[in-house]
């Protein structure tokens, strides 16, 4: 290996992964903190990167190959007796995984390739040249699962050992609440088939990147179903029977009381799947067939807190950067429940967090957890609602504050006040663009001569899919329609591959609605303007329509006309 004299960080900075000043916050942290064992995992457990980008700048620092699922190098071939060579143990002990064979020359996956003891050992029992390559724990992970183990269906195969056992499981129907009857209700939960089953759905949804999983019971049947990039799509259900266990054991994870089956219930769970901790929101609601349970998926590792990768032109990136950047005003994300609203507030606060500055946040619920942000769970049973969270901030000396939502007068006046007073405020709303959010705000009770004053920039947002990458297909527009939607001739659609699991799509991205507040507009405002008129206003200031933004993306083959379409649908007056 020719070993680069740059350090990771370095190089990080250098390919504009990281900031200088996110480099030395990372080194300050890493010193301070005897927890984190190198600067990645530092960098990675404040949300600077993900463990994919010091995999790749570790290929660049060692000068050895990057291999990973996604670009199909890290293929172990099963043809050449690898298994033989390298044995699951050992290579499970080692951190390694072995790719291929040419001659006497044996590539070799490892997570850390400066191993150089392990690459060693290596060459002398396989009587080999190691040729090393760099991956991630993830991707190591699922390679040496499919090396050694085959391609069993490993969830079906649970399933059937499920179903085997449902005939021999008692099920108990919780006629009262005795002692007797919650006991037995536990020890079902904790029968070995209902404990592997329920973990394999949950580890299954997260290797799928579904961000909720649905258990769901009708009259002849139970049904699963994973959302995967906004769609739900059904899974191979379990047998009715075992409902009552599942949904106890989902119930004891979740520190719910399992004996209550009347009333809605919402807890949470965390575990660590591939050497990552995931954490998990639970919803019970009772219906007429039984409990219907929604776990919301809460990957961290999963989504990117970087405002590069949620979908902002750089235009719009730069208009929302000043704003959050801003000593103090008001800035609102708005859009619909799963419009990514609260991803793009954590993508915010992570950018701007500072030991210099005092950040407070009340949300609900928490969904992810940002060192050096004072974050505050509401619970507004025992009267902690947003409301009285804000009061007691400005107690608090604050410099930032971050509001999960405005839903009354009393939240959005408090934010309107701290706003004023010299505080930088960041919170949602549920508007479908951004004037329309100026008249909500006005409409709730607040002074429109307050909402001028306060108010520096509003964000709408939608979630849409992204065209899978490996099979997305180009075609030709006429002429007539590509001008209409202002788009190029050419363009991509959906087609589908085994990546995509047929359906055309991998992924999502956000489409966006960014309008900063200039004195036009802020004299609109006072006089009590339309949404339309405040919405010309901002189309003449270079704002652009949720649609117009979207097609954006179709001209840089992102996503497809009909999604766009599909998603800006009941919009098309305000973008014509």
């Amino acid at each position: 290996m020719l070993r680069s004299r740059e350090k990771i960080g370095e190089i990080l900075v250098k390919e504009g992964i990281i900031t200088e000043a996110q480099l030395e916050e990372a080194i300050k942290a890493q010193k301070e903190n005897s927890a984190y064992s190198s600067l990645g995992e530092t960098m990675i457990s404040l949300g600077f990167i993900q463990e994919k980008d010091i995999a790749i700048a570790l290929s660049k620092q060692l000068n050895v190959p990057f291999y990973s699922i996604e670009n199909q190098l890290l293929k172990p071939k099963k043809d050449q007796g690898l298994e033989e060579l390298i044995s699951e143990d050992l290579a499970r002990q080692l951190n390694v995984v072995p790719v291929e064979k040419e001659g006497m020359v044996l590539t070799v996956a490892f997570i850390d390739p400066t191993d150089i003891i392990a690459i060693d050992n290596l060459k002398k029992m396989t009587k080999c040249d190691i040729k090393p390559a760099v991956a991630t724990k993830t991707d190591w992970t699922q390679a040496v699962d499919k090396l050694y183990r085959g391609d069993k269906d490993e969830f079906a195969e649970v399933l059937q050992e499920a179903h085997d056992a449902a005939e021999k499981i008692e099920m108990t129907e919780m006629s009262d609440e005795s002692s007797e009857d919650i006991d037995k209700i536990m020890a079902q939960a904790g029968q070995a088939p209902v404990v592997k089953l329920v973990d394999i759905i949950i580890k299954q949804a997260v290797e799928s990147k579904a961000s909720d999983i649905h258990i769901e019971p009708f009259l002849k049947k139970t049904t699963l179903r994973y959302r995967i990039d906004g769609v739900l799509y059904e899974i191979t259900p379990p047998s009715s029977q075992l409902l009552p266990a599942m949904v106890s054991r989902i119930k004891i994870m979740s520190k719910l009381d399992i004996a209550e089956k009347r009333l809605p219930q919402d807890g949470g769970f965390g575990v660590k799947l591939a050497g990552r901790q995931v954490d998990f929101r639970v919803s019970t609601v009772p219906t007429i067939h039984g409990e219907k349970i929604v776990i919301r998926i809460l990957d961290k590792e999963s989504v990117s807190l970087k405002l590069e990768d949620l979908g902002f032109e750089p235009d719009d990136i730069e208009w929302f950067r000043h704003a959050i950047n801003s000593p103090y005003g008001l800035v609102f994300i708005t859009g619909p429940t799963g419009s990514g609203k609260s991803t793009t507030l954590y993508g915010a606060l992570n950018e701007i967090r500072s030991p210099k500055k005092n950040i407070m946040t009340s949300e609900d619920p928490v969904e992810f957890k940002l060192d050096g942000v004072n974050q505050v769970q509401v619970k507004p049973l025992i009267g902690l609602t947003f409301a009285s969270a804000l009061r007691a901030f400005m107690r608090q000396d604050p410099d930032i504050i971050m509001v999960g939502e405005v839903r009354d007068l009393e939240t959005a006046t408090i934010c309107v006040r701290a706003a004023l007073t010299g505080h930088l405020v960041l919170s949602t709303l549920h508007t479908n663009d951004a004037p329309t959010t100026i008249t909500r705000l006005v409409n709730i009770g607040v002074e429109p001569f307050l909402v001028n004053s306060s108010l520096i920039l509003i964000v709408a947002q939608r979630l849409l899919r992204r065209l899978c990458k490996d099979c997305k297909e180009e075609y030709a527009l006429t002429e007539k329609l590509a001008g209409l939607l202002e788009v190029g001739t050419k363009v991509f659609k959906p087609k589908g591959c085994d990546k995509c699991r047929g359906t055309g799509f991998r992924g999502r991205t956000s489409i966006h609605e960014v309008m900063a507040i200039n004195e036009e507009i802020r004299e609109l405002i006072g006089q009590g303007a339309t949404s339309a008129a405040i919405r010309d206003a901002g189309l003449r200031n270079g704002m652009r329509t949720l649609r117009l933004d979207g097609m954006v993306k179709v001209k840089k083959g992102v996503t497809s006309i009909e999604e766009v379409l599909s998603t800006t649908f009941g919009l098309e007056t305000a973008d014509s």
